[in-house]
């Protein structure tokens, strides 16, 4: 029987898919721009387990465009405010609020355990240490990433290894610094992260493996390139 709450997701979903969110656990590395826009929109879905990853603190530099912060988050924990919020929208959801940054020394024990690991950071960095640990985990990375008016999004699979075909092994802080962080482009990119994590985790529709889609919402042009 599927709770009142999930309701208007059937007839896109089954109720045995529905199963299969309430089953999941889904890790999501940076509770900021895109990932508290992540954690909300998989949250509300039904996903079962989330794990809210993030060792920074909301400032007022995020209140542009963070779902998460607001004038009584400020200075707060990112991951504990992911947690805080989750149990207003859906209390039916496990939230673990991990108040830490995700290295290649802690992220195994970290990631361990979860069926689908999103890339929801600002580093090249640290998104190239997500895909190895995620390959090493044998799990499917979400990765996305926005700048200005533009965005991208791609899955990535434990042998293919495409963050380093998109960032020809760069450690670089992203172009976000210098094309700014808008509202709306980190709400649009993590929609389409949300729904690559649903493909996944009903094994239905076809994810961008080895594809990447690139988003230009200043022209509205929109692309996928093969990788």
């Amino acid at each position: 029987m599927v709770e009142r709450r999930y309701l208007r997701n059937l007839n896109m979903l089954s109720e045995a898919e529905m199963g299969k969110l309430a089953a999941a656990r889904v890790a999501v590395v940076g509770c900021g721009g895109l990932g508290g826009y992540v954690l909300e929109l998989v949250g509300r879905l039904g996903v079962g387990q989330l794990t809210a990853i993030d060792g920074d603190v909301f400032d007022e530099t995020n209140l542009n465009r963070q779902l998460l912060s607001d004038l009584e988050t400020l200075g707060q924990s990112k991951a504990e405010a992911a947690r805080a919020r989750m149990l207003k929208v859906n209390p039916l959801v496990n939230v673990s609020a991990i108040a830490r940054e995700v290295t290649a020394a802690n992220g195994t024990e970290l990631l361990a355990g979860h069926d689908v690991v999103v890339d929801a950071v600002d580093s090249i960095a640290t998104r190239l240490v997500l895909q190895a640990l995620a390959a090493r985990l044998g799990v499917p990375l979400v990765h996305g990433a926005i700048a200005g008016w533009y965005g991208q999004v791609t899955t990535v699979f434990p042998e293919d290894r495409t963050l380093d075909a998109v960032y020809g092994g760069g450690s670089s802080g992203g172009i976000e610094r210098e094309l700014g962080n808008p509202s709306f482009t980190p709400a649009l990119v993590a929609s389409v992260q949300a729904g690559e994590v649903l493909k996944l985790l009903i094994g239905r529709g076809e994810v961008l493996r080895k594809r990447i889609l690139y988003i230009d919402l200043l022209e509205h042009f929109y692309t996928v390139i093969a990788i």
